[in-house]
C-alpha cells in the first residue's frame, strides 16, 4: 500500500485565526502537534522506505568530492567514517523517540532539556539546515540546467526554487508518493555508472585509493577532522528523517521486528547510505580528474556526465545526466521545503501565539534558499557547511545526551517526552546552556581563537562539550526545570498498555475538534484543550497553574 493510500484522517481545524477556524489538517500534517494514531495507518516498511527516499540528494557527492580533492582519498574516507559514527550514535535516540512517541524533533527538543521557548533557538538551527541544503541542491540543479540547456545560473536558481512550490503544498502524502514512485529510477541512475567503471576499468579503484589530493601530505589527523567537519554538517538530516518517522504505526509484538528495522534503517541508518554516496562522490571526482582533467569535478553534473560519456551513446548523455540531477534535487528539496516550513511555523507560533499556516513559511524558506543561491554559495560550500556544522552538532548531541544519559541513566529528565505549553518551563538551562557552550566554543576553535593547531578539531569540541555539559547541568539543577507541572489534569494515562501513545479521542473545548489523548490537557477554564489551541491562547485563560515549589521535578 502506498503511503498516500492510507485512510484519510478527519480534517481538524488548527486554531490561531480565531476559535473554530477550519483548515484541512491533511494539508498541514499535524504541523505543530502529536501525529495521531487514526492518521498513522501505514506499515513500518512503507514509512521507512518513504523516509529513505528523502536522502536522494546530491550534496553528498559534492561535499565529499571537495574533501577528497583537497585532502586525498584516504583522508576523505576516514572523514566520512568519523562523521558517520557520530551521526549514527546521536541519531539513534532521536529517531526512536520520534517514531515511538510520534512527534517531530522540535517537539522532542522542548522536553529534552530546552523548555517550551528555549527550543525556538534550535528550531531556527534546523530551519537553517533546510534552506542551506535546499540552496545546495538548487545550485546543483542550476549547474545541470546550465550544462544541458545553457540556462544562465541565476535563471536556473529561480527555476529550481519555483518548481518545488506546487509539489510541497499538499504535505506528507504527496511527498511520500513522490519518493515511492521515483526511488527505483534514481537508484538505477546512481548505481549504473559505478557498476560500469568497476566492470570495465577496475584500475580506477587503485587510482582512487592512491589519490593524494592537493595537499599531497598523506594521512593526516588534521585533514581528517577538517573533512569530518564538512561531513558532519549533515547531522541535521535526522530531523528530516523524523518528519517521516513520526508517522510510524504503534509498536506491537506482531510488528516489533519490522518496526525496529525501519526505525534503524530510516532513522540513524540513513547515514550508511549517505556515507556510501560520499565515497562514490570521491570516486567519481577522482575518475573525472584523471580522465578529462575537469576543474569542476566536485560538481555532480560533471561527475556523472564524465562517466555517462564512456558508457552511453553521445545523444543520451546530457539528457540522462539532467534527469538524474533534476530528480535528485526535487526528491530532497520537497523534503527540505516541507521540514523547513515546520520549523519556522513552530517558532513563529510559540513566540507570537498566532498560527499563520505552514504554507506561509514554505515561501519564507524558499526565499532564504534563493538568496543563498544567487549569492553563489556553492563556491564556498564546504567552508559554510563546516561553520554551520558546529551549531548543528551542538544541538543534536545535546538532545541525544539528554535522552540517553539524563533520562535513562541519571533519571533526572522525564522519560515520557513533553511538548505542551504549561507543562514545561519557558526555558530549561540544561539544554540551552549546553548548546550555547558547545556551539560557541567550537565556533571559536573553528575561527582559530585558540590557535591554528587545534582549529581542525572544532567538531570534537562541539561533540565533547555537549556530551559533558548536558549531564553536568542536569546534576547542577537536579532536574528542576524540566516540568512546570507533573499532572496535565486528565485522569487517563497518555500511553496504552503496550507503551504506545493512547488513541482515545477528546473534544477540544476551544476549536470543537477531536484530538487524541497525548495532544490534550485540561483547561484552567474547564474542559480539555488541544496543544495548538493552548499554544495560541494569548490571554492565558486556559493555562493551568504551576506545581508548588519542590514538586515540579522529573
Amino acid at each position: 500500500m502506498a503511503i498516500d493510500d492510507a485512510p484519510a484522517a478527519k480534517a481538524p481545524a488548527p486554531p490561531g485565526r480565531g476559535a473554530g477556524a477550519r483548515a484541512g489538517e491533511t494539508l498541514e500534517d499535524y504541523t505543530l502537534r502529536f501525529a495521531p494514531r487514526s492518521y498513522r495507518r501505514w506499515t513500518p516498511a512503507v514509512v521507512g522506505a518513504s523516509a529513505l527516499g528523502g536522502i536522494a540528494y546530491m550534496a553528498d557527492f559534492s561535499i565529499a568530492a571537495g574533501v577528497g580533492v583537497a585532502h586525498g582519498t584516504v583522508n576523505a574516507l576516514l572523514s566520512i567514517g568519523v562523521a558517520a559514527v557520530i551521526i549514527f550514535v546521536t541519531g539513534l535516540p532521536l529517531a526512536f523517540y520520534g517514531a515511538r512517541h510520534n512527534i517531530d524533533l522540535d517537539l522532542i527538543t522542548r522536553g529534552a532539556g530546552f523548555g517550551y521557548y528555549g527550543s525556538v533557538v534550535t528550531s531556527l538551527v534546523f530551519a537553517s539546515f533546510t534552506f542551506i541544503f535546499f540552496a545546495t541542491e538548487g545550485s546543483i540543479m542550476a549547474q545541470g540546467l546550465r550544462y544541458a540547456l545553457h540556462l544562465p545560473l541565476w535563471i536556473g536558481y529561480l527555476v529550481s526554487t519555483l518548481v518545488i512550490i506546487p509539489l510541497v503544498v499538499y504535505g506528507m502524502k504527496a511527498l511520500a508518493k513522490l519518493q515511492s514512485w521515483t526511488n527505483p529510477l534514481w537508484l538505477v541512475l546512481i548505481a549504473a555508472p559505478l557498476v560500469f567503471l568497476l566492470a570495465t576499468e577496475p584500475s580506477t579503484v587503485s587510482h582512487w585509493l592512491s589519490f593524494e589530493g592537493r595537499d599531497h601530505r598523506g594521512v593526516s589527523t588534521a585533514a581528517v577532522m577538517l573533512g569530518a567537519g564538512a561531513c558532519l554538517s549533515l547531522i541535521g538530516q535526522i530531523g528530516e528523517q523524523i518528519d517521516y518517522l513520526r508517522f510510524m504505526p504503534p509498536r506491537t509484538e506482531a510488528n516489533r521486528r519490522a518496526w525496529w528495522a525501519s526505525v534503524l534503517l530510516a532513522g540513524p541508518g540513513w547515514v550508511f547510505f549517505g556515507a556510501l554516496k560520499q565515497a562514490i562522490g570521491v570516486f567519481m571526482a577522482v575518475y573525472v580528474i584523471g580522465a578529462v582533467g575537469s576543474a569542476a569535478a566536485v560538481e555532480p553534473i560533471e561527475q556523472f556526465t564524465g562517466v555517462f560519456e564512456r558508457m552511453l551513446p553521445s545523444w543520451l548523455v546530457v539528457p540522462l545526466a539532467l534527469v538524474l540531477v533534476v530528480l535528485s534535487q526535487v526528491k530532497i528539496n520537497v523534503t527540505n521545503a516541507y521540514s523547513g516550513s515546520l520549523a519556522w511555523t513552530n517558532s513563529f507560533t510559540r513566540v507570537t501565539r498566532h498560527y499563520p499556516g505552514r504554507l506561509v513559511f514554505v515561501l519564507v524558506n524558499l526565499a532564504f534558499s534563493l538568496v543563498l543561491m544567487e549569492a553563489d554559495m556553492f563556491s564556498f560550500l564546504n567552508n559554510l557547511l563546516s561553520f554551520y556544522s558546529n551549531c548543528a552538532m551542538a544541538w543534536v548531541v545535546t538532545v541525544a545526551t539528554d535522552i540517553g544519559v539524563n533520562k535513562y541513566l541519571l533519571k533526572l529528565s522525564p522519560k515520557e517526552p513533553e511538548f505542551r505549553r504549561g507543562m514545561l518551563y519557558a526555558v530549561n538551562p540544561v539544554g540551552l546552556t549546553s548548546f550555547l557552550a558547545s556551539s560557541l566554543g567550537s565556533i571559536a576553535v573553528y575561527f582559530g581563537l585558540f590557535g591554528d593547531a587545534i582549529q581542525p578539531y572544532s567538531p570534537l569540541v562541539a561533540v565533547g562539550v555537549a556530551l559533558a555539559a548536558t549531564p553536568l547541568m542536569a546534576l547542577a539543577t537536579r532536574g528542576r526545570y524540566y516540568l512546570r507541572r507533573r499532572d496535565d489534569g486528565i485522569a487517563e494515562p497518555r500511553t496504552d498498555a503496550d507503551g504506545n501513545p493512547s488513541g482515545t479521542p477528546y473534544t477540544c473545548t476551544v476549536c470543537g475538534e477531536e484530538y487524541e489523548r497525548p495532544d490534550m490537557l485540561a483547561s484552567a477554564a474547564g474542559g480539555v484543550i488541544c496543544s495548538l489551541c493552548l499554544a495560541t491562547d494569548r490571554t492565558g485563560t486556559h493555562l493551568l497553574p504551576a506545581d508548588p515549589p519542590g514538586r515540579a521535578a522529573a
